[in-house]
Formats: C-alpha cells, structure tokens, sequence
C-alpha cells in the first residue's frame, strides 16, 4: 500500500512539474509575442511618421524649387539693375535689423561705448606710451586682417573666397623662402610684415660680420613659429565663420525665427528622412558623404565635431546645421571647432606649405620640370625667373628700389596677380548676386 502511494505521489509530482514548465513556456511565448508585437508597431509608427515629414516637405520642396528657379535668374549678367536694386535693398535691412538688435542690448552697449571712450583718450593723448601704442595697433590690425581673411573663407558670402590659397600660402610659402635664402628669420620691422627683407647682416652687398645668433641654421620649426600667429588668427576666423549656419539651425529648431523654410535647412531634413527611410541606398555619393557626416557628429558628439574641423572638409557646414538643429551646446560645438580649425587643420597645411617650399625641395621641383617632354623648358623658365626675383626682392634694403633689370616682373608673378585679381572680383559678383536673391526670396516667401 505505501508503494501504490508512493507511485502516485511521484506521478503526480511529474505532472506537476510538467504542467508548471508548460505554463513557463506559454508565459515566455506570450512575452515574445508582446515585445514582436510592441516591435512592429514601433516600428509601423515611425515609418509613418517618416512618411508624414515626407508629406510635409513635399509642398516645401515644391515652393522651394520655384523660388529657386526664380532667384537663379537673379544676377548681374541677366538682371544687372534689379540685381543691383535688390542687393542695395538687402543691406539697408540688414542695418536696419542689425542695428535694432544692438539697441536690446543697452547695458552692454553702454559699457563698450564707454570702454571705448576710455581707450580713445589714452590713444589720442600724447605720452612715452605712444610707442607702445603704436605697436600694439599694428599689431592688432595685422591680427585683424588675417582673422577677416579666415571668416571670408568660411562664412558662405556668395561663392567663399579661398583665402588661404591666394593670401596665407603664399605668406607661408614667402618666409619659407626668405627663412633659406637669409639664414635668418629676423627680418627689419618695418617693411616686415607687409615685405620681407634680409637682415643687414644676410644682404650679399655688406661686409658687416655676421650675428651667429641671427644667422644659426634654419630649423622647419623656427620657421613655424614665425607664421604661427598668422596662420592661427586665420583658423580662428574660419571658425567663427562657420557659426552662421549652427545659430539658423538651432533658431529653426527653437521656432525662434522663420528660417524654417531655409533651402539648406529643408534638404538637410530630407537628406535625414530619405537615407532612413530607404536605408541610403538610393543617395547619390555626395548624399551619401553629407549622411555620414551626420551620423558621425550624432554618434560621438565633440570629437565627431573635431574630425570634422581637423581636415580639409566642404561638408563642415553640414556639421555645424546638425549641431544646431539637435541643440548641441554651443561652447561643445565652438570650442571642438576652434580646435580642429584653428590649431589642427591649420598646423597641417602650415606644415605642408613649409615642407613643399624648403629650399632643396623647389630647386629640385624646377629642375625636374626640364624632364618634362617637348614643354619642360618652357614650363621650366617662368618659375626659375620667379625664384630669382623672390631672391633678389629679398637682397634690398627696405624701401630701395630695384635696377630696371631685376624690377622686371616674371610671367609667374603676372600670372598670379591676375588670377587673385579675378577671384576677387567674381567673389564680389557673387557676394551682389546672393544679397540680391536673398531679398527676393525673403520679399517672395511673405507674398506666399
């Protein structure tokens, strides 16, 4: 008999035990179900909000491409009075607006205006520290200069203006020479900075001993920390030439203004919306290059940001409407793009400009350019006339002119002048042109 109840209390027991897995295994299931269920419906819920941006941008993008094919036709070339008009109009809003937003700023406004009277009676009275005045005002406009050819750069004006090609290179590569041809890198202040000379000691006309501590061998870093102050004040304003586009996100973003309609507002949002919405795998290459870039900022944030500013990238403006679109802190975005830009990038291509010419390596450029087939002496003769007026400028006390032979200007230089000449004035024509379509668009996004 207790073998018969032991029997069934062990069956029971096994039944028990099933029947108790069995209902794990069915709560488990449920469970599964529940969270496909929750999945699906997550993911059905933001296809459809996908698609209502897409609806929403639709009749923007419509709108927008009218209004662009409007403003294109607005140029000096088609339109040369109306563009003119417009862009006379657009800078007197412009005042008009800024000069209204200064005036909200009145305790500010009022400090200045009085540190501004102080330091003016200081600078207008007369007194031992006019010397130092004097310095410290050269040296803040020379500072000033290269700071505006940075935000020229960067800031968007019409086409951009490439600054560091057709000004700070050159610079760079000028006292890279001069540093090699004199063995110095203590050029007469003045004329330096606006002309280099060789100190008295270098000139091939003196016989005056030479200052070992002024003739040492040129090292790249010394000519590095010669053009350290102007290449840096050149990154810093090409960051703060890329603030524009971080305020008008973040101001579309807050509802803070109406650039919501802005063209690179509006495609970067369907950029967002059509990489994940098809997966980027119908974006052209340019499309896809913008998407990473956004991708990149949105996964890592400051360093993202400085990546982005560290190398020469066209796409930064992309990063500075993703910073401000997604309400990244300004000082996290300014301060990673004062790094990358300003100390990164800019000590890159100072280096590089440094590097390519150091004296062995443009003598060894030009006499390689005769082994060039059929036009190597050709090519070769311009930049070897070039290379000996550099030279002799150089040889010359400051302010003395040169014989009619050496003033004779190479075809090189000629060439340069002309091409710095034109990028300029199509720089002009393109800030016009832009100030012009910007009042239309403003004026034709009202009348809608």
């Amino acid at each position: 008999m207790n073998l018969a109840a032991g029997i069934e209390s062990h069956t029971t027991n096994g039944l028990s035990s099933s029947s108790t897995h069995q209902r794990k295994t069915k709560q488990q299931e449920n469970l599964l179900e529940l969270k496909n269920a929750k999945l699906i419906r997550s993911i059905s819920q933001h296809d459809e909000e996908l698609e209502e941006k897409q609806q929403t941008l639709i009749p923007k993008k419509g709108e927008q491409e009218i209004i662009r094919n409007e403003t294109d036709k607005i140029v000096l070339w088609r339109q040369p009075i109306n563009t003119i008009h417009y862009c006379l109009l657009e800078i007197i809003y412009l005042i008009h607006h800024n000069f209204k937003h200064l005036l909200s700023y009145r305790k500010t406004l009022f400090l200045s205006s009085i540190l501004l009277l102080f330091f003016l009676f200081i600078y207008k009275s007369e007194g031992s520290h006019q010397k130092s005045i004097h310095e410290i005002e050269s040296l803040f406009f020379w500072t000033l200069y290269w700071f505006g050819l940075g935000v020229a750069s960067s800031i968007g004006l019409g086409t951009g203006l490439h600054t560091f090609l057709l000004y700070l290179g050159p610079f760079i590569a000028q006292v890279t020479l001069a540093a090699y041809e004199c063995g110095s890198i203590k050029f007469p202040r003045p004329p330096y900075p606006n002309e280099i000379v060789c100190p008295l000691s270098s000139r091939i006309d003196e016989t005056i001993l030479t200052d070992l501590l002024e003739t040492k061998s040129i090292s790249f870093w010394n000519i590095l920390w010669k053009v350290k102050l102007e290449a840096f004040f050149w990154g810093l304003g090409t960051a703060f030439g890329e603030l524009p586009p971080y305020f008008m996100a973040r101001a579309a973003r807050l509802g803070t203004t109406d650039v919501d309609d802005d063209e690179g507002l509006i495609d970067f949002k369907r950029l967002i919306i059509d990489a994940e919405s098809n997966s980027s795998q119908n974006l052209t290459l340019f499309q896809r290059l913008r998407y990473s870039v956004y991708r990149l900022i949105e996964r890592i944030g400051f360093f993202g940001i400085l990546l982005c500013a560290s190398i020469p990238n066209p796409l930064f403006d992309l990063a500075g409407i993703t910073c401000g679109y997604f309400l990244i802190s300004f000082s996290r975005f300014f301060f990673a793009t004062i790094i990358g830009k300003a100390l990164i990038k800019m000590s890159i291509q100072t280096i590089f400009i440094i590097f390519l010419f150091s004296e062995h390596h443009v003598e060894r450029m030009i006499r390689w350019m005769q082994h060039i087939p059929f036009y190597g002496n050709l090519l070769q003769t311009p930049f070897k006339d070039w290379l000996h007026e550099q030279k002799m400028n150089m040889h010359r006390k400051p302010g003395q002119h040169l014989t009619n032979q050496i003033t004779r200007i190479s075809t090189l230089t000629k060439i340069f002048n002309l091409f710095v000449a034109a990028m300029i004035a199509y720089f002009i024509i393109s800030i016009i042109n832009s100030l012009a379509q910007r009042y239309y668009k403003r004026i034709r996004t009202k009348c809608k």
